[in-house]
């Protein structure tokens, strides 16, 4: 199967993108490009909201996180430290009460002044109301309840109802909007203190980022920044071949070049999550065959272009909570069989029909990949057949209230832990009501918890041993590659990715390279 996929990879490598005659449609012609005033950023795809308690969403937060709103602090992606943003200085006072020391002389926007009265609310807006904003679910328990305490306009005090030693790190997916902001309604254009604000938004078309000359920090080098979205990774790459824009989002390898491309990671690890509440997968024999009958070096050299590492976590290295005793399950198509067998013996049907369900545009060669693990899981005695589904779709499996009555599904999955702390995958992915996780267990429950109240070197092991748990008694992920993406750019900016990047675009870095080599 892979050989007759790599044929068709190669020949779709070998396709010329663009001679001389080739247009791109609906390229932004006539914007000024890195040499003069607009920096021209084309995305994958429109994003559904500019709300910044949406942010947390790569699709929105690729455009408002650091560009057009901010948080009190933010995580280095390179070291993993907190450093200051809105706030100069935090700490913890009680086991449930952290202090912040607030920068004062910032201004959103609209000319008002940001104010610990600002950060409070903006905290509250995000956390506490019933806008179900996606950082309540993504970074804090639903349930979760802050109080705030303003001390004047740069003191701010937050309680928890619990002990929580990463609150910093938490709130650094918090952006700041000004106390006038709809506690109703999530706003369309948002204001706030960031480099740049909005200009216009013209739906389906573009939106357009003026400079914000009042901005504490360091200047942005653009007056402007314009963003389109393309959906095919082809268009993408010729634009920025042909000097139509000067950064570009996650391009396929096939339309990669030195010459307009950068590799980076991206935190991104890509799983099968297998339902273990409809048989066969309801039978840990058969989840662990599915493990190895997956030819983790195969997909990533042949279908990924070597741009990703076989992975046996949901993590990747750098995450608080990385094991790096784990190791990825090797390639034993014979020993699946025989678990397959096994429990075949016993009863489970294991010729049931299994829906492998995958997004498209997931990442790069994701059908190609789904044909791939078809062929390997049927080589191992199973029965499964793949359903493409577009972003809605997908979501309405990856996402409670699971579909009924859809029999047994093994959902193609991309987990991003943008936050680097293994807290925010296990409560969504391993707890046994997670919102992301479709089964578990009381005693891996329990432990999340326990974890989730350490600090320091004990966190670091307890995530550890929950990993190593949940591969040995759980085994409801078949994990598949630890990801790097592909930003285009081209020679008239300078800007060096990191593993945020996919997640949160900042325009401020992005400088203008007068011809320089990246």
């Amino acid at each position: 199967m892979l050989s007759s996929v790599r044929s068709r990879v190669l020949a779709v490598a070998a396709v010329v993108l663009c001679g001389s005659s080739c247009t791109v449609a609906n390229s932004p012609a006539g914007d000024a490009g890195a040499a003069g005033s607009t920096l021209r950023v084309v995305l994958a795809q429109e994003p559904p909201t500019l709300e910044p308690c949406e942010a947390s969403l790569t699709s929105t937060g690729v455009v408002v996180r650091s560009n057009i709103s901010e948080p009190l602090l933010e995580r280095d992606a390179a070291s993993g430290e907190l450093r200051p943003l809105l706030a100069t200085a935090w700490r913890q006072t009680a086991p449930t009460t952290w202090a912040f020391d607030l920068r004062g002389g910032v201004t959103f926007h609209n000319g008002q002044p940001f104010t610990a009265q600002d950060a409070a609310f903006s905290i509250d807006r995000a956390v506490n109301s019933d806008l179900q904003c996606n950082v309540d679910g993504y970074v804090f328990d639903d349930d979760e309840r802050l109080r705030m305490e303003v001390t004047g306009d740069t003191g701010l005090t937050v309680h928890t109802t619990k002990p929580d030693p990463i609150l910093p790190l938490r709130l650094s997916f918090v952006e700041m909007v000004p106390r006038t902001t709809s506690t109703t309604a999530k706003v369309r254009e948002p204001v706030g203190t960031g480099p740049y604000a909005i200009e216009s938004w013209e739906t389906g078309v573009s939106i357009t980022l003026r400079r914000n000359e009042r901005y504490w920090g360091e200047r942005p080098a653009f007056p402007q920044a314009r963003y389109v979205w393309r959906a095919e990774p082809s268009v993408r790459a010729a634009m920025i071949t042909r000097g139509e824009a000067d950064l570009a989002t996650t391009l396929n390898p096939e339309d990669a070049t030195e010459e307009n491309s950068v590799a980076y990671p991206n935190n991104e690890t890509t799983a099968l999550r297998l339902d273990g509440r409809e048989a066969p997968l309801d039978d840990i024999r058969v989840r662990r065959a599915i493990g190895m009958a997956v030819d983790r070096e195969g997909i990533v050299g042949t279908l990924l272009a070597g741009l990703a590492e076989p992975a046996a976590q949901l993590v990747p290295d750098g995450v608080v909570g990385f094991n790096p005793a784990l190791k990825a399950a090797p390639y034993d198509p014979e020993a699946a069989r025989a678990l397959i067998r096994e429990a075949a013996a016993d009863g489970v049907p294991v010729d049931r029909r299994i829906t492998l369900v995958a997004r498209n545009t997931q990442f790069p060669r994701v059908a190609e990949t789904a044909e791939a693990l078809q062929y390997q899981l049927a080589q191992a005695g199973l029965n499964v057949q793949i359903q493409m589904a577009d972003t809605a779709a997908h979501l309405e499996y990856q996402l409670r209230p699971f579909p009924t009555d859809v029999g047994p599904v093994a959902l193609l999955i991309m987990h991003g832990n943008q936050a680097g702390d293994a807290a925010f995958t296990t409560s969504q992915y391993l707890r046994s009501d997670g919102p992301q996780s479709t089964f578990g267990t009381p005693e891996l429950d329990a432990r999340i918890d326990q974890a989730d109240e350490l600090a320091g070197p004990a966190r670091q092991d307890a995530f550890a041993a929950i990993f190593a748990d949940q591969n040995q008694s759980v085994a409801q992920y078949v994990h598949l590659a630890h990801m790097r993406g592909l930003l285009g750019i081209s020679r008239s900016v300078r800007y060096q990715p990191d593993s945020a990047t996919g997640d949160e675009l900042h325009l401020a870095a992005v400088r203008p390279s007068a011809g320089e080599a990246r």
